[in-house]
């Protein structure tokens, strides 16, 4: 039997040298902030060298591509900020979400 780990979330990745870290997170049952969401509490490291990490975030990006093929993800509008100088007000409406239906306590890596 092979250990699992579930995360809800990755909080920081710090890159030294030739290693990148990768501090994955889980929200925490019992800890809450001031607003009442769930405390993010770090729950374990991950460590790639440059090479393996690259190889990792191409592996997820084909996933999250076939997710986003198969309709189980949406992906987000661009920011304002990435929008051209150039774009009219009715496009800059057409990009910016009007309402919010997600949950307070969903991941913050998938908003």
């Amino acid at each position: 039997m092979h250990a699992e780990l579930y995360t809800d979330g990755v909080e920081e990745i710090t890159v030294g040298g030739s290693i990148v870290r990768v501090d994955l997170v889980s929200l925490s049952p019992t800890e809450r902030d001031a607003s009442n969401a769930p405390v993010r509490v770090f729950r374990q490291r991950l460590i790639f060298s440059v090479e393996a990490f690259a190889n990792s975030v191409e592996v997820m990006q084909n996933a999250l591509q076939s997710l986003v093929d198969a309709g189980v993800v949406r992906r987000n509008a661009p920011s304002v900020a990435n929008i051209s100088a150039s774009a009219t007000s009715d496009e800059l409406r057409a990009t910016i979400p009007t309402t919010s239906t997600r949950s307070p306590n969903v991941s913050s890596n998938f908003r």
